[in-house]
């Protein structure tokens, strides 16, 4: 088991996420976070993308996985690391392990994205087919790591999380007097860094949640109060395709985020479409999210200063021509 602690008795100091920022910025260099004139236009309000689609995979998650792999060092020698990933996850261990010469396997469902699996393989890694969906392959992932002796990375763990939460850091530090980002929820470390860079700096801004409405456990979840279970989850958005929550991300975003809103296959495709025609970048499904969540609530953010965080850009060929294909 890796070591973990407790966000909420234990919260990310300052000097912690700018002790991850240094790490990161070793192999990574920060992202940019721009004003687009067109999507300011299109949402009428101030909005700023975060440019996580521009790091090395292609996602945010690199910058947790670089990290935990450098924070991993005192564990001693290690034969091997193992994760389920619908992709983004995957890479990010993949890119940080073969930097630190530690071989990886990579669990991912039957249907996963063709060029994901592609670009995991690029990296390295061992692909192993398992499960209908993310949770069945996390299932088999924790076996195989028993069977073999290797060493199990989770989608959610708090050395992750710190740093992934580089990327809020560089955002908050950069744009002031934010009133409010929207941040897609996955397994839940990109909105956990969010709120941990939020606190950390003593700001007000609203963070708002962003799941797909065919994968929906985590509204669910927030609104009970309580970790909410789905039968599916199967959305374009394979990034936030999960069916249960983590219950450590669940207890911290609950107290940290402002609500949680639901976005439609639908809502997806614009987004993507938007994000191409108003910025001239690629979005996946995942990515657009923030974007979709900030356009179906487009008359409470009127004219204030706003964030999305475009968390990457790994759509494959066929779903990014459907999306730029419909009629908006």
């Amino acid at each position: 088991m890796i070591p973990k602690r407790d966000l909420l008795s234990s919260p990310f100091t300052l000097e912690e996420i700018e002790s991850a920022r240094d790490v990161v910025r070793k192999s990574i260099k920060p992202t940019p976070q721009f004003s687009w004139p067109l999507l300011s236009e299109r949402t009428g309000c101030e909005v700023f993308v975060k440019h996580e689609n521009h790091l090395p995979t292609g996602a945010f998650k690199v910058r947790g996985g670089v990290f935990l792999l450098d924070s991993l060092r005192d564990l001693g020698s290690l034969n091997g690391l193992i994760v389920a990933t619908r992709g983004n996850h995957g890479q990010s261990i993949a890119y940080a392990g073969r930097k630190a010469g530690i071989p990886v396997h990579i669990v991912v469902p039957k249907d996963n994205n063709s060029d994901k699996n592609r670009a995991m393989r690029a990296l390295g890694a061992n692909l192993i087919v398992s499960g209908e969906d993310f949770n069945e392959a996390m299932d088999f992932a924790i076996q195989h790591a028993r069977k073999l002796g290797l060493l199990f990375v989770p989608s959610y763990h708090t050395l992750l999380v710190q740093g992934v939460a580089t990327y809020a850091y560089e955002l908050l530090t950069s744009v002031r007097n934010l009133a409010t980002v929207y941040v897609p929820i996955g397994l839940g470390s990109g909105i956990a860094g969010m709120i941990a860079v939020r606190d950390a700096l003593k700001l007000d801004t609203e963070i708002i949640g962003v799941v797909a409405k065919n994968a929906n456990t985590y509204r669910l979840s927030f609104e009970a109060g309580k970790a909410i279970s789905t039968d599916s989850a199967s959305t374009l958005a394979d990034g936030l395709a999960v069916r249960k929550p983590d219950s450590d991300a669940l207890e911290y975003i609950l107290r940290g985020v402002e609500r949680i809103v639901e976005v439609s296959e639908q809502d997806l495709n614009l987004a993507i479409q938007a994000i191409f025609l108003d910025t001239h970048n690629v979005s996946e499904g995942a990515g657009a999210a923030s974007l979709a969540g900030l356009m179906n609530e487009k008359d409470r953010q009127m004219g204030k200063r706003v964030a999305i965080i475009l968390s990457g850009g790994n759509i494959d060929t066929l779903t990014l021509m459907s999306a730029l294909s419909l009629k908006s």
